[in-house]
């Protein structure tokens, strides 16, 4: 896209806000691509100097900064240092992703940035959190699951924890939650004019994920080893399973209604029935997952889902991420879209009045203009060295 031909417009129900990210990686970007699906202008303010940040690959494949406008500013100039002031100035939110103080010894800090801007929303997302023994420590997505009992949960009877990708504490407990926060204290800012801080630590949002399983081990219902109870495969019915072909179905019959609804499809199926009491009596899970598994290899994955998909059995085939978005049902309701030749996720959740905009693809120059727009002055920017002339 040309310079000067960038439009300002957004819908969604996010419209009109307008977020400064300073580039990062992980949770902070996703927080801000979550913004910006939602009609956010998101403005990222990315370093002068070649950067490692995250996995190297081409800009239209960084697919957390789609729908987002980028410029360099040398924070470390005293020029580029004063537009970033200029710029966080006019905007309602800020994003940053760096470790604590860092945003300070820039000179760019909440207090610093509060006094210019007393409205402002400034997220800071880390992994251990702004204060604390561990706040300076570097670390990863799965160091802040072990952290918090929930990597110790994951994972086979006998086992080791397993890893479950990075999206627990890096996208669910990280950047989700400082979405949440920031347009929560954006609603209370636009209520009654005060700007503030959202510390999002990965450890803290990860923790706040694990408040159901930490009522289920107080009252007794989640007591044994990791693999042994009801939601961790323990269960022979919260479970997957391997088929005819080596691929994989998805079962979860866990209320005995639907355990009726799986036992009757698979009578209809001419397979001998199951003994529901086996269901609840722990004593015969054992023999109940070797039922299941011989039952389960005697038919090819698109056998299995002729039988049981769309039923109350609660069954779904184990689909790999290509596969995803050519499933009937993904199709139907368009959970993925393609931007620039890339298959995506569609942003959600979805909104019956303010529909967002398709997002725009990631690698969008154009920031200066943005920041123009939002009234920084043509000489700050200039002075910077950005042409603002189409």
């Amino acid at each position: 896209m040309a310079a000067g031909t960038h439009d300002l417009a957004r819908s969604g129900p996010l419209a009109g806000l307008r977020v400064v990210e300073f580039a990062g990686i992980g949770p902070a970007p996703f927080c801000g691509m979550l913004l910006a699906d939602l009609g956010a202008q998101v403005l990222r303010l990315d370093r002068t100097e070649p950067s490692s940040l995250g996995i190297p690959r081409p800009p239209q494949f960084d697919l957390l900064q789609r729908g987002k406008r980028s410029m360099r500013v040398d924070l470390k100039g005293g020029a580029g240092l004063a537009l970033a002031r200029s710029i966080v100035a006019r905007a309602d939110a800020l994003i940053e992703g760096f470790r604590p103080r860092t945003m300070e010894r820039l000179g760019l800090g909440p207090d610093v940035c509060l006094a210019d801007n007393p409205k402002l929303i400034y997220g800071r997302m880390t992994g251990f959190g702004q204060e604390g023994p561990l706040a300076h420590a570097a670390g990863h997505d799965l160091n802040y699951l072990a952290l918090t009992g929930a990597l110790h949960a994951i994972g086979r009877e006998g086992g080791p924890p397993t890893p479950p990708l990075n999206l627990v504490a890096d996208y669910g407990g990280g950047g989700l939650m400082l979405a949440f926060g920031m347009v929560s204290a954006v609603l209370h800012a636009r209520a009654t004019g005060q700007g503030q801080v959202v510390d999002a630590a990965m450890v803290d949002g990860v923790g706040a994920l694990m408040t159901p399983l930490h009522g289920l081990i107080a009252a007794g219902l989640q007591k044994g080893p990791r693999g042994t109870n009801l939601l961790d495969s323990g269960a022979p019915f919260y479970d997957v399973y391997r088929c005819a072909d080596g691929e994989y179905v998805s079962l979860a019959p866990i209320e005995a209604k639907f355990q009726q609804v799986f036992r009757k499809k698979l009578a209809e199926a001419g397979i001998d029935a199951l003994d529901l009491t086996a269901f609840d009596d722990r004593a015969n899970w054992p023999h109940l997952r070797g039922r299941l598994t011989a039952i389960f290899e005697t038919r090819t994955r698109a056998q299995w889902c002729e039988i049981l998909e769309g039923s109350d059995s609660c069954f779904a085939p184990v689909l790999s991420p290509t596969e995803a978005p050519r499933h009937p049902h993904s199709a139907a309701r368009r959970n993925f879209i393609e931007i620039a030749g890339v298959v995506q996720p569609a942003p959600a959740p979805r909104f019956s009045a303010t529909v967002p905009d398709l997002p725009e693809p990631p690698g969008q120059d154009g920031g200066e203009e943005w920041a123009a727009a939002w009234g920084v002055p043509g000489g700050e920017l200039t002075g910077c060295g950005y042409d603002l002339r189409t």
